[in-house]
């Protein structure tokens, strides 16, 4: 006799299965997976540290994080991502490690991941994300190998991206009356007048120490400035009138500076300002959170922001650190949810509530944000300007780099002529370009 009563229970059983598999969640698969992670010891990824718990909690994903100085995170990457197994699931690189670990086909293209329905989050809004950083970051072989364009792929989202800005004094400004620099020639104007008016302070405190200081704090102003290391040819153009202007510029800055301006790295930039020998800090978003702790700084709430001034054109830096998966990984699609998962919209609000920084627009403009860092809205202004082509990113960078840095540190001490060094690196460059084939194809 037909059993109505085991084939209603046989159907239901049925049925219930197959709704409970339609509605796993997208981590369930992954649960109990520990992921292993390299990242820098690095504000950002301090405040990354905080909010990791969150994404376990979600999602049952564990995560163990290797946190490095960054030249040791980078000598750990380089052995590591040349192994058949590696021993990380996702890694923070800087911007410099792009371009070679790119070419060296060692980071995964992240097409598949987000065409992939059980892993793309449908609400994740790329178009969100910072253009400049993700163009920066995380592109490579569109225009000119490693911008946006045709022919480009994504390989890292930003995190941990940061753009310049110029932070100053507003006692100091409002005690003698000063205007707010919107322009190169005013904020020169300024850091120059600083000196007489506050004796002993510095007007503009600024990287200029011999090497990759020297060059970076040059690249900051030759971009607003108009000026390019290349043309569209891979030409050096490093010394046309733009270079001289933005070479001087630099020259001025150091001139005007604090004493010692023209050793000073990036600590020793951010050192003067922080107590209080300097009127004004141009460089990287990043040090926010330092000029508001009391226990580093002596200008905490006296200090303004304001866009990195215009030359012909604004022209922010981008820089700073993105997350990618390594082709050696052995975890890559749960790699993939937490890359999702941190620089999401969720993901992006609370690491910069820790105190990170955030790589979405919607998070410079979120109230709870601004709420605890006034301060966002205007570095949000400047993400507008960021300028992901203000330094070349291309595998023999370092070499050229290296030499602009030394040559410019020999123009802020030695007095070497302008134009007779940036004549000097152009040929180098030339050469160096040569030799790595860039102009194989040239008719």
């Amino acid at each position: 006799m037909f059993n109505i009563s085991k084939t209603i229970c046989g159907v239901t059983a049925a049925t219930a299965l197959l709704v409970g598999q339609a509605l796993a969640g997208p981590y369930d698969e992954y649960q109990g997976t520990t992921l292993v992670v390299n990242f820098p010891a690095h504000p950002h990824y301090d405040a990354v540290r905080k909010i990791l718990p969150e994404f376990t909690k979600e999602t049952g994903i564990e995560v163990e994080v290797d946190q490095l100085p960054y030249l040791k995170m980078r000598e750990r990457q380089t052995l590591e991502l040349g192994q058949d197994e590696g021993d990380y699931d996702l890694i923070a690189y800087v911007v410099f490690s792009k371009a070679d670990y790119v070419f060296a086909d060692q980071l995964e293209n992240l097409a598949r991941y987000f065409m992939n329905p059980k892993l793309s989050d449908p609400s994740y809004d790329a178009d969100d994300l910072i253009d400049g950083y993700v163009y920066n970051i995380g592109f490579a072989g569109g225009s000119k190998g490693y911008l946006e364009g045709k022919t480009g792929s994504l390989f890292g989202i930003p995190y941990g991206s940061e753009t310049s800005i110029l932070g100053y004094r507003k006692d100091i400004f409002e005690k003698h009356g000063l205007e707010v620099p919107q322009t190169y020639d005013e904020m020169l104007d300024i850091a120059c007048k600083i000196p007489e008016l506050e004796p002993g302070m510095g007007g503009l405190s600024s990287r200029a120490a011999s090497g990759h200081h020297a060059s970076h704090a040059f690249l900051l102003h030759l971009a607003p400035l108009g000026g390019r290391v290349f043309d569209d040819s891979w030409n050096p153009i490093v010394n046309n009138e733009q270079g001289v202007q933005a070479a001087n510029a630099l020259k001025t800055i150091v001139d005007c500076g604090p004493e010692g301006a023209a050793s000073f790295g990036f600590g020793e930039a951010l050192g003067s300002f922080l107590a209080g020998d300097t009127a004004m800090f141009l460089d990287t978003t990043v040090v926010a959170g330092q000029i508001d702790d009391p226990s580093k700084s002596k200008v905490v709430g006296k200090v303004g922001w304001a866009l990195h001034p215009e030359g012909t054109r604004r022209g922010s830096q981008t820089g700073g650190f993105g997350i990618g998966i390594p082709k050696n990984a052995e975890h890559k699609e749960a790699a993939f949810l937490l890359m999702q998962w941190l620089t999401s919209k969720k993901g992006d609000k609370l690491v910069a509530l820790a105190g990170g920084n955030p790589s979405r627009f919607s998070t410079h403009e979120d109230a709870d944000v601004n709420a605890k860092f006034p301060h966002m809205a205007t570095f949000g202004e400047a993400l507008k300007y960021a300028d992901p082509d203000w330094r070349p990113i291309i595998p023999v960078w370092g070499k050229i780099n290296a030499d602009l840095g030394t040559t410019l540190s020999k123009v802020l001490t030695e007095d070497l002529d302008v134009q007779e060094a940036l004549d000097g690196v152009a040929e180098r460059t030339k050469a160096v370009m040569e030799e790595a084939g860039y102009y194989t194809w040239s008719e």
